[in-house]
């Protein structure tokens, strides 16, 4: 609990209300007074509703689905803010939407990651507040601050002490070459062994598996990826393990379920048993399939709120 809190403002945009109401349980607070809707026309209207002169705000607001829309809103939130004279404005994002576009993959290509900080930047933050960027060098794009929170300690605590406490057989397994460091780190915070889905991706959004790195013949494997999307990548690999690697069971852990395009009929004909992920993006209730289960990053991201409050590092927060 935070003692000073009459100093401190959370507030909620429409992408994170359930997890922002989370986070102001952990911290014994309420959440700000604000309207976020839009005009007739569709521009984004905001209004703050008390006042927040000389606070430290921290804005909660995930850009996943509608991406320009959440986007929008938290630039608009964050410049009425500043107008209001608020003393430090943080924008905690917990799944930073754009981030895949960190780098000209072909000839003419924009590098939007780095225009949606600069925006953020513009619109008045401070500094951001995040989880599992898809590439850690995108916290180089701002110009001001940026703690990039690893969702893996949240994971790997639930994975070993809640779903897979009496599997001996467990095997973490990497769903491309791009994912094996992550997959790494949980297979040893974990104790179980590592394993590579090695695959060649002819043209974009085909992937065609070649063999598999590691023995997984009878095992229960666990695939480990920091999103998952339109789902191809994480389904072919599980379908893969089973049919040439022999597995015995699949599963799968993720920081953020974007579930675009096929993804939902994808998982509900793959031979994956079940998902966990983090509720860093607010899923509709079309996208809750029996299958997933959201474990809450609500304490982790409390805990990081108050560490910047309270001038202290955010690395305590894996001690």
């Amino acid at each position: 609990m935070i003692a000073h809190g009459n100093k401190i403002k959370l507030f909620a945009g429409n992408g994170s209300r359930k997890l922002a109401a989370d986070i102001a349980k952990e911290l014994n607070m309420e959440l700000g007074a604000m309207t976020a809707g839009k005009f007739s026309d569709g521009e984004t209207s905001v209004q703050i509703g008390e006042s927040v002169r000389g606070c430290d705000v921290f804005v909660i607001q995930s850009t996943a689905t509608p991406v320009n829309d959440n986007l929008m809103e938290l630039l608009v939130i964050i410049d009425a803010l500043r107008r209001a004279s608020a003393g430090r404005i943080t924008a905690v994002i917990p799944y930073f939407g754009y981030a895949r576009q960190d780098r000209k993959a072909r000839a003419r290509d924009p590098i939007t990651a780095k225009l949606v900080a600069d925006l953020i930047t513009t619109a008045g933050a401070d500094r951001v507040l995040t989880m599992d960027l898809h590439a850690p060098q995108i916290q180089g794009f701002f110009d001001t601050p940026v703690d990039n929170l690893l969702g893996s300690s949240v994971l790997c605590q639930y994975i070993k002490n809640k779903a897979f406490v009496k599997r001996d057989d467990l095997i973490v397994v990497s769903p491309d070459v791009g994912s094996v460091a992550r997959a790494r780190q949980m297979a040893q915070r974990i104790g179980a062994t590592l394993a590579i889905v090695d695959k060649r991706r002819p043209k974009a959004n085909e992937m065609e598996v070649m063999n598999i790195v590691g023995d997984v013949s009878g095992r229960t494997c666990l695939l480990v990826d920091d999103m998952i999307d339109t789902a191809g990548t994480i389904t072919q690999g599980a379908k893969a393990l089973i049919e040439v690697g022999g597995a015995k069971e699949v599963y799968v852990c993720c920081t953020h379920a974007v579930l675009s395009g096929p993804a939902l009929e994808r998982l509900k004909n793959s031979v994956i048993k079940r998902i966990y992920t983090l509720n860093t993006i607010e899923l509709t209730e079309a996208k809750k399939l029996p299958m997933i289960e959201e474990i809450t990053v609500a304490p982790l991201f409390a805990r990081a709120i108050e560490s910047i409050f309270d001038e202290l590092p955010i690395s305590r927060l894996y001690e």
